[in-house]
This record gives C-alpha cells, structure tokens and sequence, in this order.
C-alpha cells in the first residue's frame, strides 16, 4: 500500500476545502437554524413527543443525516470529475498505484469534509434543543459509516457524470427525496400500515434508524438490520468501483 500517494491525494483534496472554509461552516449552521426555526418552531409546537422525545431534538439525527449525505456525495463526485474534466486523471492512472489507494485518498478526504459538516450541524443543535446521547461511540460509529459509504457512492457518480449538471442530479433527485421519505423527520409508525411497508424498501430509513437509536437508543428497525444494510451498501459500492477499474468503464472517456 502507498501510503505516500493516499496522503498527497488526501491533502491536495482537503486544501481545496480549507480555502473555502467560511462557505463550508456557514452553509451548513445557516440551514440548520432554518430547519429548527421551520420544523422545531412552527411544527414543534403542534407535535409535543415522538416517541418520548421532543420534537426538536428528534429532528436533529435526521437533520445530520441529510446533510452528511449530500456533503459526502458531492465531495466526493467534484473530487474525482474534476481530474477527469481537465484531463489530469491520465497522470494519476499512469502512476505507480492502485484503485484502493486512488479510491482511499479521495472517499477519505470527501468523507473528512463531511464528517466535519456533520459536527459542526451537531454542535449547532445543541444551541436550539436540549440533547442528550445515550451511545456516543455507537453514534461516532455510524456517522462515519455514513460519510464512507456515501462519498464511495459519491466517487462512482463523479466517474459516471458526463457534465456538471449530471453531478448534481442523483443527490437533488434520489438521495433528498429519500432521506425526506426515510423518516428524517418524523417516525415511522405515524405511518399508515401499508405507508410503513412501503417505507421498508427506502434503504436510508435504516441508517436513520440506527443513528437515531444511538441518540435516543429508540428506532423504527433493529439495529441489526441498520449495521447490516450501511455495510451491504459499502461492500456493493466498493465492489462496483473495483469494476471500473478493472474495465476503465467512464474513466477515459
């Protein structure tokens, strides 16, 4: 393993992050008092508990997940299509390493970046609701989890991408509406019977679920089937970007 590549990849793509740090803070709190301000203000107060928890601080692992989401695939899909834009991808496929390094450097750095958004959004909640984590490392755990699986998903989108527009068009399209529909914001048993079943085929119902047990250890499904599903997901993007590599599918083109 070349370690020296991951890191050169790795700082290269955190520079560009750091340069824009003040739009990467206050993006992130400023949409978070919104959220607060709509749904824990104005909904908050029709909605007193869900589950035994206020409604404000219910929202937060929600509100974390969406954004966590969508920094990590961004990151991660603007990383890897820009060299491929410019035409500086030949010189990383023409060095000494291999996908695993290629692949370690850029999710790392994307899942970093989005990790870092997540605590900040984290710590913003703690200004509006009281919140109080029933399992930190289990939450620490998951979040991370998130962010990997998500900027793996975020690499394979900026290696199929043909324009820029395209590199915006899964997470506007697919990944906010499911989270929205994935119980973000509210659970799912204030569905009815047949909603619920339905909800069940929304894959990102089961990372909410667990990251929200691990705050308020109450969750619409086993934490079983959430570890099971965020590590079936990581293994399935891993594999399929091994197949890009292995075949050069949209990388040189």
């Amino acid at each position: 393993m070349n370690f020296n590549a991951i890191w050169t990849i790795y700082i290269f793509e955190m520079r560009r992050f750091f340069r824009t740090m003040t739009q990467s803070l206050v993006s992130p709190v400023l949409s978070t008092s919104l959220y607060f301000v709509v749904f824990g203000a104005a909904i908050g107060s029709r909605i007193d508990e869900v589950e035994g928890v206020s409604y404000g601080a219910f929202i937060v692992p929600g509100l974390i997940m969406l954004s966590v989401m969508t920094q990590a695939t961004s990151n991660a899909s603007f990383g890897i299509y820009f060299p491929k834009f410019i035409g500086t991808i030949y010189e990383l496929l023409s060095a000494p390493v291999n996908f695993l390094e290629v692949v370690a450097g850029y999710v790392g750095a994307a899942a970093t970046k989005a990790l870092f958004i997540g605590l900040v959004i984290l710590v913003t909640a703690f200004f509006f609701v009281d919140i109080e984590i029933a399992h930190p490392i289990a939450m620490l755990a998951f979040l991370v989890l998130t962010c990997v699986s998500f900027a793996l998903l975020g690499f394979i989108i900026g290696i199929w991408a043909g324009n820029f527009e395209q590199l915006q068009l899964i997470p506007l399209l697919v990944i906010t509406p499911l989270v929205f529909l994935g119980g973000s914001f509210y659970s799912i048993s204030m569905l009815p019977p047949v909603w619920q079943a339905i909800t069940l085929f929304n894959p990102v119902v089961y990372l909410i679920s667990g990251f929200r047990w691990s705050f308020f250890g109450t969750a619409d499904v086993g934490i079983g089937l959430s570890l099971f599903a965020i590590a079936f997901f990581t293994a399935l993007c891993i594999g399929f970007i091994w197949w890009i590599f292995k075949t050069g599918w949209r990388i040189r083109q």
